[in-house]
């Protein structure tokens, strides 16, 4: 049996990761305490104890995967913020790198990223991992320096793979409103609250949105299929289904049958990104075809998840 760590367990992608992990039957560990990201001092020894505990559950069984998917990072974080973020990932590859028993079998870390940070300033009608990296903020080019951290921690050592995965847009219930992943859920929000919804694209941007659990299958399973060892190998992960902003709201509409009120205008993040966002992976990885959620089906959990979250508000 495999045994699985999740980093970010109860973010939208970690909490789905973990759902997936433990219907494939595989073993999740988790860290005895909650970490303290915002305080060094008190993440440090907790991270270390963490990897001390993960290594001893590890020991006899035939392979390890750490899947890092924390971070508060955004596309309007400082740079301090996400230097941080940088010196725990740093921090952990090298407490693995370290731990006798982990360098002793397989094993196998997962970064996720945002393809849309990375690729924001790509001028390729349609982006895939030919497509040069074009960083237009400090997240999507600190991005790219964990990227290579991970590169260099696979070389470093034997029999190790990594999956750098790129994501499209996430969404899901319990998306947060804080992150690139909130435009779901604050449509949701406004048609339930019967408030304006704020949108500072265009309503013709194009965009690509996967749901959370296909995102995490999808990257399970493109992870367990890289062949050979010593391979970062890097892997857009999208629904490769392009949708406008207006196509969005159409089936939030058709969804709450009554036309939600909509409000257009630029904030400070708008020309960050490109108009149009299309992904298509030319990463080919000897896995199966993954049943994919359909934009419809995807929208209708958000709404349902936020009424009753509304509920539970006001009850």
């Amino acid at each position: 049996m495999t045994i699985a760590w999740v980093l970010g367990s109860k973010g939208l992608l970690g909490s789905a990761l973990c759902r997936v992990l433990h219907f494939g039957q595989t073993d999740l560990f988790v860290p005895a305490e909650r970490f303290c990201w915002g305080d060094e001092q008190e993440f440090i020894p907790q991270l270390t104890a963490a990897v001390e505990a993960f290594s001893a559950r590890a020991e006899g069984l035939p392979r390890w995967e750490v899947y890092w998917a924390a971070g508060v990072g955004n596309m309007s974080s400082s740079e301090a913020d996400l230097a941080l973020e940088t010196r725990a990932l740093t921090r952990l590859l090298r407490l693995l790198d370290s731990a006798p028993r982990l360098a002793a079998m397989p094993g196998a870390v997962v970064l996720a990223s945002s393809a849309g940070a990375i690729y924001a300033g790509a001028a390729d009608h349609i982006i895939s991992e030919d497509t040069v990296p074009a960083p237009t903020t400090a997240y999507a080019r600190e991005k790219l320096k964990q990227e290579h951290l991970v590169r260099s921690f696979v070389r470093a050592g034997n029999d190790r793979i990594a999956l750098l995965a790129r994501l499209s847009t996430v969404y899901g219930p319990g998306q947060s409103l804080n992150k690139q992943q909130g435009l779901f859920a604050h449509i949701a929000r406004c048609i339930i609250r019967n408030q304006p919804i704020q949108v500072y694209v265009p309503l013709d941007t194009i965009r690509d949105y996967i749901d959370a659990d296909d995102a995490a299958a999808a990257m399970i399973a493109a992870l367990r299929a890289i062949p050979g060892t010593s391979t970062a190998f890097i892997k857009i992960i999208a629904s490769e289904q392009p949708v406008t902003v207006a196509e969005i709201i159409s089936i939030f509409k058709r969804l709450a049958r009554r036309a939600p009120r909509v409000v257009t205008s630029s904030g400070r993040l708008t020309n960050l990104y490109s108009r149009r966002m299309q992904f298509h992976s030319v990463a080919t990885l000897p896995y199966p075809v993954l049943p994919r959620t359909s934009l419809l089906v995807g929208i209708a959990k958000v709404m349902a998840a936020e009424r009753a979250a509304y509920a539970v508000s006001h009850y």
